[in-house]
């Protein structure tokens, strides 16, 4: 018997049992990512809706970055629409802007966004302006009720899914409204228990943030993660982002205290985020004004298509940065 051919046969040759290992781990990879991505394959677009906490955009950048940085085979496009002021109540408090607009009603736009954003999937974040920073009323809790329920229905219309978030934390030292946090817990609670009473998706941005206020405040009274007791600053934002992640099952994120940290691993993660947040500042102001709205004082993003064709420039810096 020949043996060195009976080896031969048995063990291919070192540069084809490499070809063949290869092969095998970008399979298993290939496998591993469609297993883990958060989005079937038939989601393309993904639209946040909300106020202005939504459209500062930051917490929409570090999905954004995650997401896309993970699964880039997916292309999936994400769309900031979030319109300050805004509520889904339809509801605005007197002398609101020291009385030179009321707030805008989401039920104003949402059938032009739907149309023109074509969404497979929604992320909605309601309820911080919704009971106009008043202690709880009955009446007000049922227009957001009464709110949510109606962008719930006109979403699913459409065909495509919806996420609700609850709403972020309200930080009375630094907001100066006694009782509103309790109104937010209030407003946090009914969306959460709609998981069960009509089988929705929510996911809770409230509490974490909460805890991890109050867990803060123990040892720093002057700690704030809103310097207004509303708008978050990039550590919140980030509170946000990384519920949101955990909530669409991406578990490695749950120990990550920033986005730099969960991004560790990506090369030139510094870089794509930066490229990413360039992407999502360019056409947000370019969805909101393209799909119309009636805030006074916003900036006129330009034309849609020239802002496509800037994102597409950008978009060719990051996928040669992630080759």
């Amino acid at each position: 018997m020949n043996i060195s051919s009976h080896v031969h046969r048995r063990h291919p040759a070192p540069s084809a049992c490499r070809l063949l290992l290869y092969a095998l781990l970008a399979a298993l990879i290939s496998v591993a990512s469609k297993a883990q991505s958060p989005f079937p394959d038939s989601v393309r677009r993904v639209v946040f809706l909300g106020n202005s906490i939504t459209y500062a955009g930051t917490y929409v950048t570090y999905v954004d970055a995650y997401l896309s940085t993970r699964y880039p085979q997916q292309g999936v496009e994400f769309i900031n629409v979030g319109l300050p002021s805004e509520t889904v109540s339809g509801l605005s408090e007197e002398g609101h802007a020291g009385g030179k607009f009321p707030r805008p009603d989401l039920h104003e736009r949402l059938e032009r966004v739907l149309t023109l954003t074509k969404p497979d999937l929604v992320l909605a974040s309601y309820g911080m302006n919704d009971g106009i920073y008043l202690p709880f009323d009955e009446g007000r809790f049922q227009q957001f009720k009464d709110g949510i329920n109606w962008l719930h229905s006109e979403v699913v219309k459409t065909g495509a899914q919806i996420i609700h978030l609850t709403p972020p934390v309200f930080d009375e030292l630094r907001g100066h409204k006694s009782g509103y946090a309790a109104v937010l817990d209030r407003y946090s609670d009914w969306l959460i228990n709609q998981k069960t009473a009509q089988n929705w998706s929510v996911i809770d941005v409230h509490y974490p943030m909460k805890r991890y206020l109050e867990a803060h405040r123990k040892v720093d009274s002057t700690f704030a993660l809103a310097d207004d007791g509303v708008h978050p600053g990039e550590v919140g934002h980030w509170l946000m982002a990384r519920s949101v992640l955990l909530g669409l099952g991406q578990k490695a994120v749950a120990n990550a205290p920033t986005i730099q940290s969960a991004m560790t691993a990506i090369p030139n993660s510094a870089h794509l985020l930066k490229l990413i947040s360039e992407r999502q500042f360019l056409m947000k102001d370019a969805w909101l004004t393209a799909t119309g709205h009636k805030r006074p004082g916003m900036k006129i993003g330009i034309p849609l298509e020239e802002a496509r064709e800037k994102a597409a420039l950008l978009e060719s810096q990051i996928k040669e940065l992630m080759r």
